[in-house]
């Protein structure tokens, strides 16, 4: 895997982006932002399942003025989504976001967007110009044709010029597309041009089978060649499943460990269980879990005994029964049925301990 980009560091709110930071995990919501209870609701879902960095679309002052009772009751940090009106984000500043979402050449003249930049200054919250290949300015698009990754880094060049020339330089940058290619191809474009850490993603990527394919093979490319600091996984769907996806990308390229990682075969002829029940129930059931922990499911004697070995719970299958290994031991055997409670049991057991340790530290 390529070295990390190098990148300037900003924070919002008390998490770090860019530099020597994780890369972080967020989401958006698909609530009415003025419905604060609702919006609240969901965003505490996203934080139980590992979202770092939440959005709310802000469109109108009702949605504005609410921002300030959410961020009350959540504890990860809130992004506003602002368009075309500068007024919308001054109000989300004054309510206490700790960072924007916008493009500061489409948000009013040049006084205004100054009113927003000064503003955004004096709190310290950061701003992300955020490109989408659906939105290019209409002279960028007569000049190049359509979308091209030209098109898109001159139009994040552009916006990014306004807020250098306002020395407002607490900046991370976004250039989006539905093709993949696109996208890869823009944000390396950008790469060669700014040092500002980029928020990475695949827009209007699809469904949640759809798009997580989409996620995946172009923010694993762009991740294993060091780019990006933040993602959103873009879904079709239930906001937490793009989470829930975003963390499954970062923990297959080793970037982050968060929560089970199950390690389960292939279904074949060999396969002497129900491994499709079982790990398909023991990944439901462990869903809670925080710390980073490999369980194998393996249904065969060819590779179970060995990946069973190597995990931190595994096990590994024969005719209607189970071996279980626990760090690389086999402590009993199970019958098919009892399965599931067994890897639990085990899984809990460890992560028991684990808390016991630390208080002890």
């Amino acid at each position: 895997m390529t070295t990390r980009r190098k990148t300037r560091e900003i924070n919002i709110g008390a998490v770090r982006v860019g530099g020597d930071a994780p890369v972080t995990v967020q989401s958006m919501t698909n609530t009415d932002t003025a419905d604060v209870r609702a919006t609240v609701a969901q965003i505490k879902a996203l934080e139980y399942s590992g979202c770092e960095i939440v959005r709310v679309a802000v469109p109108n002052e009702e949605a504005a003025s609410t921002l300030g009772k959410i961020i009350k009751e959540i504890t990860i940090p809130l992004i506003a989504d602002i368009h075309f009106d500068w007024r919308l984000a001054l109000k989300a500043l004054d309510e206490g976001v700790q960072g924007l979402r916008l493009n500061p050449g489409n948000i009013g003249s040049k006084e205004r967007i100054g009113e927003v930049v000064r503003a955004a200054k004096e709190r310290g919250v950061p701003i992300r110009i955020g490109v989408n290949a659906g939105s290019l300015e209409k002279d960028i698009l007569e000049k190049y044709g359509h979308p091209t990754k030209e098109a898109l880094v001159e139009s994040a060049m552009r916006h990014v010029s306004i807020l250098e020339d306002m020395d407002f330089t607490d900046i991370k940058i976004s250039l989006k597309a539905s093709s993949v290619p696109l996208t890869v191809e823009s944000y390396r474009l950008l790469a060669t041009k700014v040092d500002y850490p980029f928020h990475i993603g695949i827009t209007e990527a699809g469904t949640t089978f759809g798009g997580t394919i989409k996620s995946s093979v172009g923010l694993g490319v762009l991740l294993y060649e060091g780019i990006g600091d933040t993602l959103r996984v873009s879904l079709t769907g239930d906001p937490v499943d793009e989470v829930k996806v975003g963390w499954e990308i970062l923990k297959s390229l080793g970037l982050r460990k968060r929560g089970v990682n199950i390690i389960s075969c292939p279904t074949c002829g060999r396969i002497k269980f129900d491994s499709i029940k079982i790990a398909t129930e023991v990944e439901k059931r462990l869903s809670h879990i925080e710390e980073p922990l490999n369980v194998a499911i393996m249904g065969c004697v060819v590779n179970g005994p060995g990946e069973a070995v190597e995990s931190d719970v595994g096990i590994a299958g024969g005719d209607g029964v189970g071996l279980i290994y626990v760090k690389g031991e086999a402590v009993r055997k199970v019958k098919e049925a009892d399965i599931v409670e067994a890897l639990i049991d085990e899984v809990e057991k460890i992560v028991e301990a684990g808390k016991k340790g630390a208080a002890k530290d």
